[in-house]
């Protein structure tokens, strides 16, 4: 196991990606922030605290079950059944900024769901990628508009994202 990322480390990325965000976020007010579940929900709430500390702005927050939009849901090597929760959105996505939050960017595949799932809630006027960690290896055409740190990691090993308020621990691993 190699660590990528300490807490220290993982709030400083957060702040690069914050002073990044910034100047895009419309003066208009229409913006929200959007997480993936479980860790980019994470993610996003901690982003909405530190835009409305920089902005002196309230910011729309809210959380993205992707789960029945996942492409591998069916799978036949898949034994488990997929745990669905809640999404909470509690205002219309149309015609709204939204940054969407993940964790770590691999495939494509999720955020490929996470949009098909957004798009079933309305009409964002435009929707763009955080990510504290992408590892490359896309399979999708799909890029993270903002990038805590790029790294890449073989496809037989694994990153793991450890935030304090749904693991206890607060690191990032390649394992």
């Amino acid at each position: 196991m190699k660590k990528l990322l300490t807490k220290e480390q993982i709030a400083q990325t957060l702040d690069e990606l914050l002073s990044k965000i910034l100047p895009d976020i419309p003066q208009d007010g229409n913006f929200a922030v959007i997480g993936i579940r479980s860790r980019g929900e994470v993610l996003a709430k901690r982003l909405c605290k530190a835009i409305e500390a920089k902005t002196g702005r309230d910011v729309l927050g809210g959380t993205l079950d992707i789960t029945l939009y996942r492409d591998d849901l069916n799978a036949p090597k898949g034994n488990n059944q997929p745990k669905v929760r809640a999404t909470e959105i509690e205002f219309d996505v149309s015609d709204k900024f939204i940054l969407l939050v993940d964790d770590v960017l691999h495939t494509g595949r999720s955020v490929r769901a996470a949009m098909d799932a957004l798009t079933d809630l309305g009409r964002p006027k435009t929707i763009r990628l955080a990510v504290l960690v992408d590892r490359g290896h896309q399979e999708l055409p799909i890029r993270a508009d903002y990038v805590g740190i790029r790294t890449e990691a073989p496809a037989e090993q694994s990153i793991k994202v450890y935030l304090m308020e749904s693991d206890g621990k607060e690191e990032v691993v390649i394992d």
